[in-house]
């Protein structure tokens, strides 16, 4: 992996990243005797926009935290660039959390700072911690800052404290934070759970358009059908820890969805997509091809 700490460049170019392939062999997370996430394996290649959903409790989030290393596995391997990320220790380990950006349902901003400030806590990994402490940062990243927040169309928040925004508004703000690392991948665990139609709408918006602008690898746990089907390359559903359907929208039948929510909580999947982006969803005839079926009932 490189050490560079360069700024983000200019966002204009579509699909300039060097094509890799980020690869999940056999990834597992225990929890003492719970299997949160069981044998997972997947290749996902650079620029693609993934959609993973499943109910509460089949290992979405973790699954995401064991891709940033927020999360240690207890097993398998996790390859980017002849890398195995799940061995790297040190400053090795702190780099690729910089490459391996993550968005928070919460957002994760600190109330009392401006807009400004909260984005170039992006570039604290890059500074010492006598820097980081007073906040000294160079006129370059400052203006890199107020590039990414005009992108997202909020610049004329630069100046104000991230507890007046709006929740869309604050979403927007982290996604800002999270291209000041440049990264070459960015996860976002349930981005619009907490967000209106309106602002759903727009925080998707915004990362499908960092996908293809960028050719920047998107990763989405996502709770709701509609919106997998809507924004995403390839929609992967889990239950129980395990993938149970890897495929694209078209590919994701009502019999498909039924496996990934279960009988019992696909009528909460549709009920919860019409609230999401209020896009509505349609699933075609045909039958998906997917992974070997597992049960699909609710994990605590």
């Amino acid at each position: 992996m490189s050490h560079k700490t360069s700024l983000p460049q200019s966002r204009t170019v579509i699909k300039r990243r060097v094509s890799a392939v980020l690869q999940l062999k056999s990834v597992t997370k225990r929890f003492g005797e719970t299997t949160a996430v069981d044998q997972v394996s997947l290749e996902i290649p650079t620029g693609q926009m993934v959609g993973i959903i499943g109910r509460s409790g089949a290992g979405k989030s973790t699954l995401l935290r064991l891709i940033n290393l927020l999360s240690n596995a207890s097993g398998g391997e996790l390859v980017f660039e002849g890398c195995d990320v799940l061995k790297l220790r040190g400053r090795e380990r702190r780099q690729w959390m910089r490459e391996c950006a993550m968005i928070f349902q919460q957002f994760n901003l600190v109330p009392r700072l401006s807009v400004l400030n909260n984005v170039l806590l992006g570039r604290l990994n890059y500074h010492n911690a006598f820097t980081s402490l007073l906040g000294l940062w160079s006129e370059e990243e400052k203006i890199a800052a107020i590039q990414n927040l005009e992108r997202l169309d909020m610049v004329q928040t630069v100046l104000k404290r991230a507890d007046e925004l709006s929740g869309g508004q604050q979403q927007r703000v982290a996604i800002a934070r999270a291209l000041m690392q440049n990264p070459k991948i960015m996860l976002a665990d349930e981005p619009i759970a907490s967000l209106d139609p309106h602002n759903a709408k727009i925080v998707m918006q915004t990362l499908r358009d960092i996908n293809q602008r960028d050719g920047l690898t998107v990763i989405c746990n996502l709770h709701t059908l509609d919106t997998a089907r809507a924004f995403c390359d390839r929609i992967i559903g889990m239950a129980q820890g395990r993938v149970v359907f890897d495929g694209s929208a078209d590919e994701l039948t009502m019999e498909a969805a039924q496996e990934i929510y279960g009988v019992d909580g696909i009528k909460e999947a549709l009920d919860e997509s019409i609230t999401s982006t209020d896009l509505g969803t349609k699933f075609p005839q045909s039958t998906a091809s997917r992974p070997a079926p597992v049960a699909a009932s609710a994990v605590g």
